[in-house]
Parts: structure tokens; sequence; C-alpha cells
């Protein structure tokens, strides 16, 4: 492809991408990855160039833009090289007309840039959020070790006791170690949550959230298969992956239950009083994931950030039902607006009376709330809020 070809495929994949967004359709990653299946024709070269321009458009654009390409045009607005190739070659794109529309660059959306500020979140630690992020490893200690694994590559050693770090895009999964089980992507923020819960060999654990199992195999590992895991989620094709993961991984999870949304205790009651700990990592609007989904600021409205709350309000009085008397609950979100934090625990603390936050011991973060906080900025991971919290 030459270089004004790229630009005009970046420009077709934004314009599929914008009204996914907008309707909460498939993510950029997936949108892209299946343009390029339809086009074999395109190098690993041209294939990485057109998607680092898709991705440095979606950066660069806080508000939604008109379309893909006005959110190149702010592209090249920037760069004089991307305006030169706007010149009407052939596959390329149109020449610039006078007065089209440009994309407005910025860090959100106005409202959600509020919701921010208003979260303790200044333009440093909002901008961090938009960086690209690494790549990290928890090494399996239910087969290896962080201390004598032997790897393709070396990786960083990170604050949790099996975390690595690698450049971003590295290829692990084309490791034999990944192939064998002896590693699993996840952030080192995700690791630090995991290690710092209040749990022991030979307690009963709920994942009420699992998704597709990341913290439920790390529980796993951490406890050397000695308790009692429950993973639990009503997204039946997330929860389908957890059982091959969880061979590959070499780890014991006793039950694998998928949920009927609102019907959540018909299928948990046998666990009703009687969890030592429940995890719960709600469904959350993902702004603490923005380096690996920047597109998520185009996601999010205040509607949707409302739905969410009532989510998070939800999940958490069933986890209420589950925990034994004096047992712990972890309230996690992948987010680092107030809205689905600090906000969620005192709502929780005023429908429950006698329930109490605990201290958590992580290394990294900040207090929040009743609870703590990690973000890209300041502890190099995702943004997460975590509070502990203790049933009367």
């Amino acid at each position: 492809m030459i270089p004004a070809a790229r630009i005009q495929a970046a420009i077709e994949l934004l314009d599929t991408i914008i009204p996914a967004a907008r309707g909460k359709g498939a993510p950029a990653d997936r949108i892209i990855a299946e343009y390029f299946r339809a086009r074999r024709y395109a190098g690993s070269k041209d294939r990485r160039a057109v998607r680092d321009l898709v991705y440095q458009a979606i950066r660069l654009c806080g508000p939604v833009p008109e379309s893909g390409r006005a959110a190149m045009l702010a592209v090249a607005g920037q760069d004089p090289a991307i305006a030169a190739l706007f010149d009407g070659s052939p596959h390329g794109p149109a020449p610039l007309t006078e007065g089209e529309p440009v994309a407005k660059t910025g860090l959100a959306p106005k409202w959600l840039a509020a919701a921010m500020r208003a979260s303790g979140l200044g333009g440093p630690e909002i901008a961090a959020l938009l960086d690209r992020a690494p790549l990290d490893l928890r090494v399996n200690a239910l087969k290896a070790d962080r201390a004598t694994i032997v790897l393709p590559e070396a990786g960083e050693p990170l604050a949790a006791p099996q975390g690595l770090r690698f450049a971003s895009g590295t290829q692990v999964e084309q490791w034999d170690a990944f192939t064998q089980g002896l590693i699993e992507v996840q952030d080192h923020g995700s690791q630090l949550i995991v290690d710092a819960l209040p749990v022991e060999q030979g307690d009963t654990i709920i994942d009420l959230c699992a998704g597709a199992g990341g913290k439920t195999l790390a529980l796993a590992a951490r406890l050397n298969n000695a308790a009692s895991i429950v993973a639990a989620d009503t997204d039946k094709r997330r929860l389908g992956n957890l059982a091959p993961r969880a061979e590959r991984a070499g780890a014991q999870i006793d039950n694998i239950v998928l949920l009927d949304p609102t019907r959540e205790m018909r299928a948990l009651g046998n666990w009703a009083g009687k969890a030592d700990h429940v995890l719960i990592d709600a469904p959350c609007s993902g702004s603490g994931t923005w380096r690996r989904s920047p597109e998520g600021r185009w996601r999010l409205d205040p509607a949707e950030l409302a739905r969410l709350n009532a989510l998070q309000d939800h999940v958490l009085d069933i986890g209420s039902y589950l925990v034994r008397p004096g047992g712990t609950m972890a309230f996690v979100t992948c987010s680092v607006l107030d809205a689905e934090g600090p906000d969620r625990i005192t709502a929780f603390l005023t429908r429950h009376p006698g329930w109490q936050t605990t201290p958590l011991a992580l290394p990294l973060g900040r207090a929040r709330g009743q609870g703590h906080r990690l973000d890209p900025l300041h502890d190099g991971t995702d943004g997460f809020f975590i509070a502990c919290l203790r049933s009367p």
C-alpha cells in the first residue's frame, strides 16, 4: 500500500468504528481484524501502519468525530507529512477542501472530562490514560516461578511477586510458555489486587463477575489450588473460555456457574451466607483501560454510566447475600470515576448497616474515598478502584 492508501484505509476503518462506538457495537480491535481479514493482500507493515493511524486518531479526538475523514484531518492538522497525503492520489483520500469539518481534539467528551476532574484527576492523569500500555504477564505459580522461568525475552520484574513487563505488542501468545500455561497476560494492577485480597487456603471464594477468569486463575495460583473457588457470570461466551484456560494453567475451579441476569440467586442459592470471600470485579465503563481501548470514551454517555451504576449496586447486593457473617467482599472496577468507585461503596454502606470497610495492603496506589485507586500516571498500571468490605 502506498502511504496515501494507508490514510484512506484508516479513514474507512474509522467510519466503521465511530458508529460502532456510538451504538455500543463491536470494539475497534475486532473491526480492524475483520477489515484486514477481507484484505489479505495487505502486508504486515501496512496493517501495522494503518492500525497505528487509526489509534492515533482515536486518542487525539476526545469528542466523538463526525466521520473518519474528520478524525484523520485532525491528525493531519498536527502532522504536515500526513496532511500532504490528502492529494487525490489513486487509492488515497480526496484533496483537502476549504471549510470541511475537522474533528475536535481533546482528552474526552466535555461531560466526561468534567466527571474525571470531579473524581480528582488532572490533565496529566487523564492524558496518561491514553498512552500506549505495556504488556504485563503473570508467571503461573502453579507451574513456574518468576525467578527461574526462561522466556524468549527478558521482562522487567514488577511489584507483584510473579509479574513481568514487556513492550507493547510483544507476541507472547506464540511462546511455548504461553501455550503450556506457564504465563498469563494480566495487567500489573490486576495482579496486585488479587495478591491483596484477604483470602487463605481452605476458604470458599466466589468470583461473582468472573468473565473469562483472569482473576479466578490468579486466585487459584496464589492459593496453590487449596481453596474452593466458584466462578460465576452472566456472559456465557466469556465464561465458556474459563474451563480451557483453567486446564491449561492447571488451576482447580470447583464450580463454573452461568447466571441468569436479575435471577442470579437461583443459581447461587447453595452458597448463600457461606462464602468466606466474594470478589466482585464489576461491569464498568472501563475508563481505567483506555490505554488499550481509547474509543471507550466515545462509548460512554451519562445514561450508560447510570445504567452501569445500577448494575454495580445490584451485584454488590448479591455479594452481600453470599458472604458468611464476618466474611469479606472486595469490590473492584477498572474505572477511575468516583461514580464507579467511592460513590458505590458509600451507597452500599447506606443500604447495608453493620457492614464496614477494611484496609488492604497494596504497594502502589492511593486512598480514594473508603477504598484505593491505581492509575497509569502514578503507578504504571491500568486504572482501578478497589474496596474491601466486612460483613457484620
